[in-house]
């Protein structure tokens, strides 16, 4: 079989046939694309990075929350870790099967965790009054036990990466029981003991910012708490160990660094018994398996001047790219310049200022870039967007939701028209928007107060 192209030309080759299909262009000025071949590929490297040890790997549903991208992960064996009843039904809707889903959340309620007991879905209990809840609806379940493995998450409270905000480690993160607390450890311990049904212990440290030896010090005191539980009671009822996802992404290049297999690496080095057999894992990856295989196009509505900045203003901003216009410090993005026909622009560099659509001053995705002077008609590419740009779109402006499309080149050559696409998820039309704004409610309101004897204050 030849020899799959590289991701950057595949990129090249679906903007190129985009455009040719009308897929993006004036009348469909935004759009997101799916590397298939990618995700498929670093699906496999999560796999080969964690071979020889029982793993069982599940993508972080809120990463890319669309349905046929999780039937994708599904079918190369990647369950859904899910954190909402939103994200299991996505799950669900998918095809992914019970036994391939965790779900966590600081926030179940009595009726999300009734429903994913009884339908065997792995649950992580978050903090002592939940664990309460759960033993309640255990004992309801008593005549019919359900098979739902159960575990709970603990905090390690080893420290915060470089950005505050996606640190889950912290002393005082929100996340799980914060072992470093006074008698915090022996509570969890007891609690073991006195539930020979909970099986599992979960911990998540990393996430974008955080360093590779920081999320293996996490897995580390996990690791230790569940040697010290199970010395305790007397046998393995620890028997898997959920050791979270948050594997960093570069968004400075091309390049995938770090990888999946140099954190398995640096786990052996940190906590060598987690690969001895004794125990199961859990992964729970999210922005690692599919940043990279993603990116986002725009069109090039206007170019000006001001104050001696050159501005772009395209179609894609804060309502697709919202962490990177309000916090762009911790979330830059590389910014391909395009012209209208989805050829790279190869002219001199020139400072520029690349804007959105949205009605504020900050909405900018890239501030004082060197690129190829754009002008109208082109396309922007924004790299690296795979994960949470396509999902976790912001209803500014009531601007709607882009189209999402999956494509994948031939084996045997790279030319726009042996690209083929597949809808992901099709773009928000103006009627939709029109729904999710309460249109059919719009006299609703009128009615009320305006007599007397309304009870408003004077």
């Amino acid at each position: 079989m030849p020899k799959a192209s590289a991701p950057a030309t595949r990129r090249d080759a679906a903007l190129r046939a985009a455009v040719e299909q009308g897929l993006v262009g004036p009348d469909a000025p935004v759009l997101g694309l799916l590397d298939v071949a990618g995700v498929r590929e670093a699906a496999r490297a999560l796999k080969a990075a964690f071979e020889g040890v029982d793993a069982r790997h599940t993508f972080a549903v809120k990463a890319a929350s669309l349905v046929p991208v999780l039937a994708l992960l599904n079918e190369e064996g990647i369950g859904a870790e899910v954190a909402s009843p939103g994200e299991l039904a996505l799950a669900r809707a998918a095809g992914v099967p019970a036994e391939r889903i965790v779900f966590d959340s600081p926030a179940k309620t009595v009726g999300e965790l009734r429903d994913a007991l009884a339908a065997g879905i792995a649950v992580n209990a978050d903090n002592p009054q939940e664990l309460a809840r759960i033993d309640e609806i255990v004992a309801e379940f008593a005549a019919n036990p359900s098979v739902s493995p159960i575990g709970l998450r603990v905090n390690p409270q080893v420290g915060s990466g470089s950005i505050g905000a996606m640190s889950t480690a912290t002393a005082t993160s929100k996340f799980g029981v914060a072992l470093r607390d006074q008698g915090a450890e022996q509570w969890v311990i007891g609690a073991y003991k006195a539930r020979p049904w909970m099986t599992r212990l979960h911990t998540h440290t990393g996430s974008q910012g955080v360093a590779l030896e920081l999320m293996a010090e996490g897995v580390r005191a996990a690791y230790d708490l569940a040697e010290k539980i199970n010395a305790q009671v007397g046998r393995q009822q620890i028997d898997t160990l959920d050791i979270g996802g948050g594997l960093p992404v570069n968004f400075e290049s091309d390049a995938i660094t770090p990888g999946f297999e140099e954190y398995a690496r640096i786990l052996r080095e940190t906590v060598p018994g987690l690969f001895d057999g004794r125990y199961t894992l859990v992964t729970e990856f999210g922005r690692s398996l599919l940043a990279k295989q993603g990116f986002i196009a725009a069109h090039v509505e206007y170019t000006k001047t001001s104050g001696g900045r050159r501005i772009a203003v395209t179609h894609a901003g804060a309502q697709v790219a919202t962490r990177t216009v309000f916090v762009p410090e911790s979330w830059p993005l590389r910014v391909g310049a395009y012209d209208a026909e989805g050829r790279p622009r190869t002219s001199a560099p020139l400072v520029q200022d690349v804007a959105g659509p949205c009605c504020f001053a900050g909405d900018l995705v890239a501030r004082g870039r060197e690129l190829p002077e754009l002008a109208p008609g082109d396309l922007v590419a924004l790299y690296d967007t795979g994960a949470y740009y396509f999902s976790t779109h912001f209803h500014y402006n009531s601007l709607p939701r882009p189209a999402v499309y999956g494509y994948v080149l031939n084996q045997n050559g790279t030319e726009a028209d042996k690209v083929a696409f597949a809808p992901v998820r099709a773009a928000q039309s103006l009627d939709e928007v029109l729904a999710e704004s309460g249109a059919q409610y719009a006299g609703s309101l009128l009615g009320l107060g305006s007599g007397l004897g309304s009870g408003l204050v004077d």
